[in-house]
Parts: structure tokens; C-alpha cells; sequence
């Protein structure tokens, strides 16, 4: 049996902006993404700490280094520039192999810069 678990996480970074006119996803610093193993286009969970909202939608990369987490399309309605996020996203693998993965996991600070 498949079961899904958690694959990557970047944790308690700061939206940087929003954009509801944008085609839709969230633009993640580039540097970020790798450090999480989050590919462009992986379908990623938006989980707010200001407000309680979770959402779907998709990453994209953003300029590197740069610190920027911007929330577009529909799911700019999801957060103010300045909440909090956590950005996660899940991989499929057989019940038996579950116990063996090990999450990357990238803590940010209030500039969105790498603490670990």
C-alpha cells in the first residue's frame, strides 16, 4: 500500500508578496526550494500561522537568494504579506519504506535566510 508522507518542508518563512492578478502559485526563493528538495511546477501545501488557511497550489522558482515567498493567483487571497508560512510537500511510498524517510527540513528566519 502507498501512503503519503511528508517529503519537504520550509518552515515559518514570511510572505514577501501577493499578486491576484498572477496566473496562480507561489514563487519560492530558488536556494530555499533546493535546500527543501521542492522541484518547480511540485504541487506544494500553504499552511498560514496568522489566519488557520491551508492551500494547495504549486511552486515556482524565484530569484535566488533573494528571499522571496510570493503567494499569486487565488492563493494570494490566502495570506497578507507578512504572515507567517509553512511551505510542504508530500511524496507517495510503500507502507514498509515509510519509517525510513527522513524529511528535509529548511528553518527560516523573519528574511526568509536559512538558520539551519
Amino acid at each position: 500500500m502507498l501512503i503519503t508522507v511528508l517529503k519537504s518542508k520550509i518552515h515559518r518563512a514570511t510572505v514577501t508578496q501577493t499578486n491576484l492578478f498572477y496566473e496562480g502559485s507561489i514563487t519560492v526563493d530558488t536556494l530555499l526550494m533546493e535546500k527543501a528538495g521542492i522541484l518547480p511546477g511540485e504541487k506544494v501545501e500553504v499552511l498560514n500561522l496568522n489566519n488557520g488557511a491551508r492551500l494547495e497550489t504549486y511552486a515556482i522558482k524565484g530569484r535566488r537568494k533573494s528571499g522571496v515567498i510570493f503567494l499569486n493567483g487565488p492563493a494570494a487571497r490566502g495570506a497578507c504579506v507578512g504572515d507567517e508560512i509553512i511551505i510542504v510537500a508530500y511524496g507517495l511510498v510503500d507502507e514498509s519504506q515509510a519509517g525510513k524517510i527522513k524529511p528535509k527540513i529548511v528553518k527560516v528566519d523573519g528574511r526568509n535566510r536559512i538558520k539551519n
